[in-house]
């Protein structure tokens, strides 16, 4: 198997995990700055490899499978060592709760796409404009977070905000979701072919 620049850019970005992770809790001076810039890498060749694959006509099917895979590891990743910071208080609660939902959507939609594959009914269309602004969102709110996670007094009030726009990113994945299911209802009571299912940041 050929591995064309795309993939070698999504490879990359699964081989950024482990090291945001070392950085994370490695403590020298600025490590949640240098954490939070791995991240970013990490999200660029995310949109780049997409935008090499389209421009350059380099799709491939390991990219395709592997490309959803390196995505979801980087955001399920962040929301673990960022609920581990969090430990006790409704903080913690309110963390845990929000990547229970994004992490648990994830797999949810996941498991759907493979079951509407394996009945021959997968389709996708366009990016939808809630799959967007939720990964905007997201990623915005993790960065803040990665940053601010040892919440210094005066740097508390920009991580409040990182706190609420992840929360915001919570209640547009449950509504993303929602729309998946509710587009692959039919099938799923066996009434007929589903609607087409809507594709977000996939």
């Amino acid at each position: 198997m050929r591995i064309n620049l795309p993939t070698w850019l999504t490879l990359f970005r699964v081989l950024l995990l482990p090291v945001m992770v070392v950085v994370f809790y490695w403590q020298f001076p600025g490590h949640n700055i240098t954490a939070a810039i791995v991240f970013v890498l990490a999200a660029l060749t995310d949109w780049l490899d997409g935008y090499l694959a389209r421009r350059l006509n380099l799709t491939s099917a390991f990219g395709a499978f592997l490309d959803p895979v390196a995505d979801k590891l980087m955001v399920a990743v962040t929301l673990f060592l960022l609920v581990e910071t969090h430990r006790g208080g409704w903080p913690g609660i309110l963390m845990a709760v929000t990547a229970a939902i994004i992490v648990g959507r994830e797999i949810s939609v996941s498991a759907l796409r493979e079951w509407m594959a394996e009945i021959g009914m997968r389709a996708t269309v366009k990016v939808a404009f809630i799959g967007k602004l939720k990964t905007v969102m997201q990623m915005v709110a993790l960065v803040v977070l990665i940053v601010q996670h040892e919440k210094s007094a005066e740097a508390l009030r920009l991580y409040h905000i990182g706190e609420a726009l992840l929360v915001i990113a919570g209640v547009l994945t449950i509504w993303s979701g929602l729309l998946y299911l509710r587009a692959a209802w039919p099938s799923l009571k066996g009434d007929g072919r589903p609607m087409v299912l809507p594709r977000d940041e996939d």
